[in-house]
């Protein structure tokens, strides 16, 4: 999900200073969110979309590792000439590596050795910031929004993980939320958008991957974004009236993945033994709550859910154009170590956040913006080869850290995965 140089822009850099205050923020997040976790609970792997949280926390100081201090360190030694195989992703310009749907079988290193690693790579950034800051210092920006990534792929590895143990066991134990005693979901009220020529993208005003880029105008008609995201009543609502079970509201693949997987609810849903639904969170099975944002659907049911609705997804370009003039360190996203989860949305405002609680997928193909140029190098490969046959979300979720997304962030997912934090907001046209 993103890359450096011209891919990456950071017009003016922080201070040395500034930049290892924010390195070791961010990389102290990811150790709090696995501190709960044992050295098995660390090297599980539930599924090939998921990694172990022990591999994410070993591939982020690779990451570091590799680009910023062999490359831009002189004399840096690695911590074990062997692990770049362990912990390289699919960046084929640094060579062959450990294949993805076998890393949870790699048992050693340990939960503790990784620690380690991540401790001597933390020193030696550190020691080195005024420096590097100055040398590279976009690269490490880079390397920041990459961990933020792989924090949010952490908690949703984990939830799949623990949501496959019978036991339905907690990661933490449950915060108070915001629930809801309403019966019935809020009406939808709809926020017409701006139409006519807009401008999309990145305009270089801080950080942003290579996807994000070049800026550029499209044109817009008339439409129009529903003033809240689709709730669990909301789907309660289509499953009741056969949603599942109605073809012609799919597409013809949607239809053919949900015959073949026997799909009849979002993922981490089920019946509870006292009639009513339950819902898999990082603090285990909790009723589910009809107010709070559905999570976990794939591009498919959102597309049906749409058509059942009749409204449909917004383009990218519809939901980007409304959010331009939104906070987008505004609504649920994540701040601390905890049980993430979406909460029910504060409606009534006259501009309710676009931002937060979860990614909103939209009907738009991930596909390059007009002269799109990946950058040279093994960092170029971080967005542009993935831009086939998947869709794009926006807004960030519950799980993203606060400040990490913006109007012009793509998300990307292929339409039948769910199991990240996905959800939807109607859009119509005018």
């Amino acid at each position: 999900m993103a890359t450096i140089t011209d891919p990456i822009r950071q017009r003016t850099g922080p201070s040395p200073e500034a930049l290892a205050q924010r390195y070791a923020r961010i990389r102290a997040l990811s150790e709090a969110l696995a501190a709960p976790l044992s050295d098995a609970d660390a090297t599980a792997q539930s599924m090939p979309d998921a990694s172990p949280a022990k591999w994410h926390l070993a591939h982020v100081s690779w990451f570091f590792e590799t680009f910023v201090l062999r490359d831009h360190l002189p004399g840096y030694r690695l911590f074990d000439d062997r692990w770049p195989y362990l912990f390289n992703s699919y960046y084929e310009a640094e060579g062959p590596r450990h294949a993805r749907p076998q890393r949870g079988l790699l048992t050693r290193p340990s939960l503790e050795e990784v620690l380690a690693y991540r401790a001597a790579v933390d020193a030696a950034m550190l020691d080195a910031m005024p420096m590097l800051a100055e040398r590279c210092g976009e690269l490490i920006g880079l390397g920041l929004n990459h961990e933020q990534q792989h924090q949010e792929l952490l908690l949703t590895d984990l939830k799949h993980l623990f949501a496959c143990n019978p036991l339905g066991p907690a990661v933490w134990p449950a915060a108070p939320t915001l629930r809801s005693c309403a019966d019935e979901p809020t009406p939808v009220r709809w926020r017409e958008g701006p139409s006519g020529l807009v401008e999309i993208g990145d305009r270089g005003e801080g950080f942003a991957f290579d996807n994000e880029r070049p800026v550029h105008k499209v044109h817009l008609p008339p439409f129009a974004l529903a003033d809240r995201l689709v709730t669990n009543g909301d789907w309660l609502r289509f499953i009741a009236e056969g949603g599942y079970a109605t073809a012609g509201l799919w597409l013809s693949d949607g239809w053919a993945w949900v015959q073949r997987e026997g799909v009849a609810s979002p993922l981490h849903w089920r019946r509870a033994d006292r009639g009513g639904w339950e819902q898999f969170s990082l603090s285990g099975w909790q009723p589910l709550d009809i107010a709070a944002p559905v999570a976990h659907i794939s591009f498919y049911e959102a597309d049906a859910f749409a058509s059942w609705a009749g409204a449909r997804l917004p383009t990218e370009q519809e939901w980007e154009a409304v959010a331009r003039v939104q906070d987008p360190a505004g609504g649920v996203q994540l701040d601390a170590a905890g049980p993430v989860a979406p909460q029910v949305e504060a409606l009534g405002e006259e501009s309710p956040p676009l931002f937060g609680n979860v990614w909103q997928w939209t009907g738009s193909a991930y596909r390059p913006y007009p002269r799109f140029r990946a950058a040279p190098g093994a960092v170029g490969e971080y967005n542009g080869k993935f831009m086939s046959g998947q869709f794009v979300l926006k807004g960030g979720s519950c799980a993203t850290p606060r400040g990490h997304v913006r109007a012009s962030y793509r998300n990307f997912f292929y339409p039948q995965q769910r199991w990240q934090f996905t959800g939807l907001r109607l859009a119509k046209d005018l």
